[in-house]
């Protein structure tokens, strides 16, 4: 186990390392300490490694994450994960703005809350948020799927694509395009993993899928007055 403290080696030397590893690398297992709010760290990487930072973070932790295991026991600020293509990122506490933008790929669990836009643009991301997510979440997302086992603030799924959302709480209001939409036995099935894979104590059954009504994709002048 390789243990990397911030309060001692710079951010730039930290994030070398870790993105100097290879597919084949027997440094697998590594431990950040006093992060104290860094931004930027982890980000980048691209081996099967796993990385602990004990403490929380600051801006885009984790970004561009490929293959590795990225797991914060504290809070994350805004846009961890962002363009996320692969791998693992877990947060232990509540995440700010924008968690996950543009992620197309890989597994983001947010074992508290998540703030306003949280999966904005996500193309192919899976986001699991124990807690509650913040208006404007999954706005124009793409693909992919966002799973809320509390409750999604307002606006979700404005300007939506093909991206499933399910959620298990109440929704404030949903985004312009945005609607309810039946939850098929296929649903069910996608559902049920990404909760097993994310940890969380929450019956399939329990939510509504939200997703596009598909009215927005090419204008169209009956349509002119939802631009």
């Amino acid at each position: 186990m390789q243990t990397i403290d911030l309060s001692t080696t710079p951010l730039r030397e930290l994030n070398s390392s870790l993105q100097a590893q290879s597919e084949n690398t027997n440094q697998t297992e590594w431990v950040i300490t006093n992060p104290k709010g860094a931004h930027a760290i982890a980000v980048g990487l691209d081996a099967p490694i796993e990385v602990t930072v004990k403490g929380s973070t600051g801006y885009y932790c984790a970004g561009m994450n490929q293959q590795a295991t990225v797991k914060v026991t504290g809070s994350a600020g805004p846009g961890v994960a962002e363009n996320m293509m692969s791998g693992t990122v877990i947060i232990d506490g509540d995440a700010s703005q924008y968690a996950g933008a543009t992620g197309q790929g890989g597994l983001l669990v947010i074992k508290g809350n998540a703030s306003s836009r949280c999966g904005i643009s996500m193309k192919g991301i899976n986001i699991v948020v124990h807690g509650n997510i913040g208006h404007m979440s999954a706005f124009m997302a793409q693909s992919g799927n966002l799973v809320v086992l509390g409750d999604a603030g307002d606006a979700l799924g404005d300007s939506l694509y093909e991206a499933r959302l399910f959620v298990r709480g109440n929704v404030k209001s949903l985004g312009s395009d945005c609607i309810e939409k039946e939850m098929r036995p296929e649903h069910i099935e996608i559902l049920k993993d990404l909760l097993e894979r994310a940890g969380a104590d929450a019956k399939p059954e329990e939510f509504k899928r939200y997703g596009s009504a598909r009215k927005l994709y090419n204008f169209h002048v009956d349509h002119a007055g939802a631009y």
